[in-house]
């Protein structure tokens, strides 16, 4: 195995041990936890942050149980178990929970859904409970959740579509926590906000009367904060961290509003069984998606599964960058038409890939086809975690493929939605890496730790991925025993190999029926495959996978809007990038010889990486880095896209 660092483990280790933390320490500087003091009356103050600054708390809670469930830490625990007993104090006696009501409206509720997103900040606060349970088994905040998902089972499960929310999530969570309680009123909830979905009648007249009484509320606390700050000026001055940068297309706002207006934006223009584009905000519509797969799962059926599958399909064909970041327009904040897919404009918010991740992993387990592992796989290293500095303070929030200059990582937003589920996503990583049934075990991603198969039989993974392609699995167990292994290749890998104990072990293809996509970025994952090995195990033994990493160029269908017939380069699961610090020449005018490329391993740089190297016709050599590592070194220029020479 080349001794090339640790990714993973290095980069988990700063996740618990230093993103965590600091992420706490944001939302107490810029207010948000204290908005739950004010609401439990144990602090006097004035709320800050927008309507839906209590699911940044919910996610960081979320994230912190997580990390718990793999690396128990007395301090984060306290930490946690203090959040919790705020909750318990800030929740009001039938369960319901929204500062930004409870502080500024008293006994308004549910006044505007398609807005403010209360239904969103209870079903992260619902996910928190549950990852808290299934990490700890303690059921100090399972109780709170339950409190606020009984009030919405009393609530909306005879409601009518109108009480469905603007930003999908509850569904999500309402499921989780129907499995992990086993209480079906709460999956039944679930299943009836999905299937009101899209069915809201003068959709645009609502949400016109929405808006006007949402804007009249926020000038009402606008107000309010005004007299807050006269009436105590020994109060000290606040304001919000900054907002994210982005270069907007001209007419995006107009196009918002039709998006808005027509339902598209919040994706209730028709009923979920007729919706078979991706359309409006990119984290609404995965997560609205990851639901429908969850149900189809847990219900056992799959009447759904085609026009999931043909929606997926048109994301990765038509609406996705070469990354695997979807979302193409800022302000809508999600997908634009086929092919428009500008490099500079883009969106492609960490938070969209780490929903279509959500989505991927459900369409896996609800179908068994590899290449949804595949997605997963990509987004994770490219469109993802980019969306967090190798210091683990600094983050971006949209991530456009292309940049001339005035987009910086920043230590935090004023909406700060992406790091604490990046956090999140990181802390599950494992859990998501093997799936153990009928004495059977895939593994689908190449997460290196300990995990369990059955009782008396444990592994140890161990990987130099993503710089090179060597999986070792290390076996522990009482006796030996019969075991049946399924590993995923990816479609980036052409070639592999299998050994027990150093011997060269012939693998039998599992057939895959996926059909080929005509993808516009050069993205196939459906050449992803199973390959399964079936032996007698025994205490000790080593079972090694070695993929293969060709370098490949991406070659963009000549309409992607902004890089149609440029190409983008790819090395294993990576997508690398120009940056201006590391070449003296212009950036965005090279044009390569395709047959120049190398590549090494620079421990020095950027923590240990590997780059790529290739020839301009014009004598000077380029160097690309991993584009998850751009932005790292202060303000600079970045490309993904360049030209071949001919």
């Amino acid at each position: 195995m080349i001794a090339t660092g640790d990714f993973w483990n290095s980069r988990l280790t700063m996740n618990s041990e230093e993103a965590i933390f600091y992420q706490w320490e944001q939302l107490e500087k810029t207010r948000c936890i204290d908005n739950f003091r004010i609401a439990a009356g144990l602090k006097e103050g004035f709320r800050e942050g927008y309507f839906f600054a209590d699911s940044d708390a919910y996610k960081w809670l979320d994230a912190a149980s997580r990390i718990l469930a793999h690396h128990p830490d007395p301090k984060l625990m306290a930490l946690v178990d203090s959040f919790i007993e705020l909750l318990s104090k800030a929740q009001c006696d039938d369960g319901y929970l929204y500062t930004y009501n409870q502080i500024h409206f008293g006994s308004s509720r549910w006044q505007n859904l398609q807005i403010e997103h209360e239904l969103y900040c209870m079903g992260h606060l619902i996910e928190a409970g549950v990852s808290h349970f299934e990490a700890t088994a303690k059921d100090t905040l399972l109780k709170i959740v339950r409190r606020t998902a009984d009030l919405l089972v009393a609530e909306f499960m005879e409601a009518s579509p109108l009480f469905t929310d603007g930003h999908e999530e509850i569904e999500i969570a309402l499921i989780r926590l129907s499995r992990c309680t086993g209480t079906h009123d709460y999956f039944e909830l679930a299943r009836r906000f999905l299937a009101r979905r899209g069915k809201i009648q003068n959709f645009a007249g609502h949400f016109l009367a929405q808006l006007l009484r949402s804007a009249g509320r926020m000038n009402t606390v606008a107000a309010l904060r005004k007299k807050y700050f006269h009436e105590h000026p020994d109060h000290t001055a606040f304001s919000l961290p900054g907002h994210n940068q982005h270069e907007i297309p001209r007419f995006t706002a107009l196009r918002l509003a039709l998006s808005a207006f027509r339902g598209e934006y919040l994706q209730q223009h028709k009923p979920l069984a007729q919706q078979m584009v991706p359309v409006g905000h990119a984290v609404r519509f995965t997560y609205l998606q990851t639901a429908a797969a969850m149900l189809a799962r847990d219900e056992k059926d799959r009447s759904d599964l085609p026009r999931l599958t043909k929606v997926w399909e048109h994301m990765v064909a038509r609406r996705m960058y070469v990354t695997g970041g979807i979302g193409a327009l800022p302000l809508i904040e999600g997908f634009g038409r086929d092919y428009e897919l500008d490099p500079v404009t883009a969106y492609a918010e960490t938070c969209a890939a780490l929903g279509s991740m959500l989505w991927a992993n459900e369409m896996n387990l609800l179908t068994g086809e590899p290449r949804y592992a595949d997605l997963y796989e990509w987004q994770l290293y490219n469109a993802a975690s980019v969306g967090i500095g190798l210091d683990g303070r600094s983050y971006f929030y949209n991530n456009p493929l292309a940049c001339r200059g005035g987009l910086e990582r920043q230590g935090w937003y004023d909406i700060p939605c992406c790091p604490s589920n990046l956090s999140r996503a990181w802390a599950s990583l494992q859990d998501n890496a093997l799936i153990t049934k009928n004495g059977k075990t895939i593994i689908n991603q190449y997460i290196p730790g300990e995990y369990r198969l059955e009782p008396g039989v444990k592994v140890s993974l161990t990987t130099s991925m993503p710089w090179s392609g060597e999986i070792a699995i290390n076996f522990t167990m009482k006796e030996p025993k019969e075991m049946e292994c399924t590993f995923r290749i990816p479609a980036w890998a052409d070639a592999y190999k299998v050994t027990l104990n150093q011997v060269e072990y012939r693998l039998k293809t599992v057939e895959n029926l996926s059909p080929e996509i005509d993808s516009a970025v050069g993205l196939h994952f459906e050449k992803a495959r199973y390959v399964s090995f079936v032996a007698q195990i025994q205490d000790g033994d080593c079972i090694t996978l070695t993929l293969s990493m060709p370098i490949r160029l991406r070659l963009q269908d000549k309409r992607v809007k902004g890089c149609g017939g440029m190409v983008a380069l790819s090395r294993g699961p990576l997508v690398y990038c120009l940056e201006s610090i590391d070449n003296q020449a212009d950036i965005f005018s090279a044009k390569i010889d395709p047959h120049s490329f190398t590549c090494r391993f620079e421990p020095d740089w950027l923590r240990g990486t590997m780059v790529i190297t290739g020839r301009a016709t014009t004598g000077e050599v380029y160097t690309w880095i991993p584009y998850l590592l751009w932005g790292n070194r202060g303000r600079t220029q970045m490309t993904v896209f360049f030209n071949l020479s001919q």
